[in-house]
């Protein structure tokens, strides 16, 4: 099984992770079952933040027992030291855990750094001088902020949204971090659900030696994917090759990554389901997306307020009310039959 090394921190961990936010849409019984099973199957670095509802709950009572042979990533989103040290203090309870591997400030606006003033980084350091854990990492989807975090020296890891519909600038970052021997975890490795192809996407992913991508995973099925391609991993040739080539031509640019950072709408539109109907309906085609329900969120759009929010909220820089109208009027000409999937 391939290895990847987290640069300086010298965590090392196959060349699969499991990313955790989706076991907080199942039970607790299943949830249990997939992150034992992948355990049991080899992976070791598991994903989670306190943003993720009971995700945190749901690990510690699945793994705490084999705590000692496997790495825990974790996240607050907490801008003030006093959220941190709770948010620190709520993992540590529900993970049944004395440490974590690597605490991340969750996608953060700025790059917290000693003295500026939001007490933000003197936490983290007195965290880890108290032992409550070992390495500080950050997480975005803002390059700049991402760049600006590599480049400080102040953190042993970074993760961030990669995969082959990556910019020239992310594939720049992942060797930044190499450079400076920073761990590169990359998350949305399937672009929120836009990538279809796991072995495509693995395939492409596996390029890059210092690149450690964490999977999503809810369901069994896509769990048993993920795990065959560690002793058969797939080659980047042919028909994964033709795949990857395909989806950039279509997809490389202006879309929406899905990552939310443009809600709550005021006026209730489900902006990061909305913004990208155009692709979801034909990549992934499915009777749910033309149900009375879907409909009805999709006409939502309609009461956009034009107030600009989700725009200057948008980490890619997109306009995404134009996205959201240009969605929605694709959205009517298919339920009218003017265009076919």
């Amino acid at each position: 099984m391939k290895q990847v090394t987290l640069g300086r921190t010298g965590i090392a961990s196959g060349k699969n992770a499991f990313g955790a936010l989706p076991i907080q849409r199942v039970s607790t019984e299943y949830a249990g079952m997939l992150l034992k099973k992948a355990y049991h199957g080899g992976i070791t670095f598991f994903d989670t933040a306190r943003s993720y509802t009971d995700s945190e709950e749901k690990m510690g009572l699945a793994l705490s027992d084999v705590r000692q042979h496997i790495t825990i990533a974790t996240k607050t989103p907490s801008t003030t030291a006093e959220g941190f040290w709770k948010d620190l203090e709520t993992s540590l309870a529900l993970l049944k855990t004395d440490y974590i591997d690597i605490y991340q400030f969750h996608n953060p606006a700025f790059c917290p750094k000693p003295g500026d003033g939001s007490g933000l980084y003197e936490a983290m350091l007195e965290a880890k001088k108290q032992g409550k854990i070992r390495f500080i990492g950050i997480t975005n989807h803002r390059p700049h902020v991402a760049e600006e975090a590599v480049n400080s020296g102040l953190y042993d890891t970074l993760q961030f949204p990669f995969c082959y519909l990556a910019t020239q600038r992310d594939i720049d970052l992942v060797a930044l971090c190499k450079e400076k021997d920073v761990g590169f975890i990359c998350m949305k490795g399937l672009s929120g659900g836009l990538i279809t192809n796991s072995a495509a996407a693995y395939a492409w992913l596996d390029q890059f030696e210092n690149a450690l991508p964490i999977w999503g995973v809810q369901r069994e099925k896509e769990l048993d994917e993920f795990l065959s391609y560690q002793e058969n991993p797939p080659v980047l040739e042919g028909e994964l090759k033709a795949v990857v080539e395909k989806d950039r031509a279509e997809l490389i640019g202006n879309f929406c990554r899905a990552c939310g950072y443009c809600m709550p709408c005021p006026a209730g539109i489900v902006i990061n389901q909305c913004a990208r109907m155009s692709q979801l309906i034909r990549r992934s085609p499915s009777a749910s997306w033309l149900t009375e329900e879907s409909q009805q969120m999709m006409r939502k759009v309609n009461d956009c307020l034009e107030c600009g929010q989700c725009k200057k909220k948008c980490p890619y820089g997109l306009d995404t009310p134009t996205l959201l109208k240009q969605n929605l009027e694709d959205y009517e000409n298919i339920l009218a039959g003017r265009v076919s999937l």
